[in-house]
């Protein structure tokens, strides 16, 4: 039986005063209306990109990346920054960041990767890696099942 571009209900469950003999269903009719509104999507998109191309400044800049916080167990004075000292090997960039002669927080930009932060949270010279986009969020990953 040929798909209708609407819908229908079996004639069965229909009643007779609702039924319409003179509908024709055609075949596919729901795929080439989906065609064609992807078609005018694309083509309207296009029409748009040389206007959005022309508002876009010629100079723009990356923004820098901005370190996590100290940790809350750092006492800090109002405008007080921390010391940064950089340190070039190779070609890796290691920028240690204090706070009153205290090391809290180490941020490494290996050669063409992305930079990653070792920071110590509680102040005990333990280091934990941490990434700009990681939340902490840390979700179970158990095995269940596996064949």
């Amino acid at each position: 039986m040929p798909r209708c571009a609407t819908p229908a209900a079996t004639p069965a469950a229909t009643p007779k005063s609702v039924r319409n003999p003179a509908r024709r269903c055609i075949p596919g009719a729901t795929l080439i209306a989906q065609l064609a509104l992807t078609v005018a999507a694309a083509l309207a998109l296009a029409a748009m990109q040389p206007a959005v191309a022309q508002n876009r400044p010629q100079n723009l800049e990356a923004l820098p990346d901005v370190p996590p916080p100290p940790p809350a167990s750092l006492q800090l004075s109002p405008g007080q920054e921390p010391e940064v000292r950089i340190i070039q090997r190779d070609r890796e960039k290691i920028e240690e960041f204090r706070m009153n002669g205290q090391l809290y927080m180490i941020r490494v930009t290996p050669p063409g990767g992305v930079p990653y932060y070792l920071v110590d949270h509680f102040g005990d010279g333990n280091f934990a890696r941490t990434a700009t986009y990681d939340s902490g969020v840390r979700v179970p990953m158990w095995v269940i099942r596996s064949w």
